[in-house]
């Protein structure tokens, strides 16, 4: 059984004992956190789709960690203008365990 989740403006297939990286959500480590906007929920026989969303359906994981993404670098540059705007950005996350779907 699988199950397509939004969760931060992005959209996840998953399914039990997964382990997914998410955007930050404000929940410690150990807490289970529930995902309501599931679009789709397929299991062998076939595929339920949603309307947006599949009325009824959950999926409920555990927060396994937080922390932060690898480095990029953002640079501004103008050429001839001895403009150079040098930025860098580390993207937080929040990895969860995927432990049952519901629906």
């Amino acid at each position: 059984m699988y199950a397509i989740i939004e969760t931060g403006g992005k959209q996840y297939r998953v399914q039990e004992g997964d382990a997914i990286y998410v955007e930050l959500l404000q929940a410690n480590v150990g807490e289970k956190v529930t995902f309501d906007q599931v679009l789709a929920v397929g299991n062998g026989e076939g595929l339920t789709v949603g309307a947006p969303t599949v009325a009824g359906a959950k999926v409920t994981g555990k927060v396994d960690k937080h922390g932060k993404g690898r480095k990029i670098i953002v640079f501004k540059y103008k050429s001839k203008k001895n403009y150079r705007r040098k930025q860098g950005h580390r993207q937080p996350f929040t990895k969860v365990i995927i432990e049952k779907i519901e629906g």
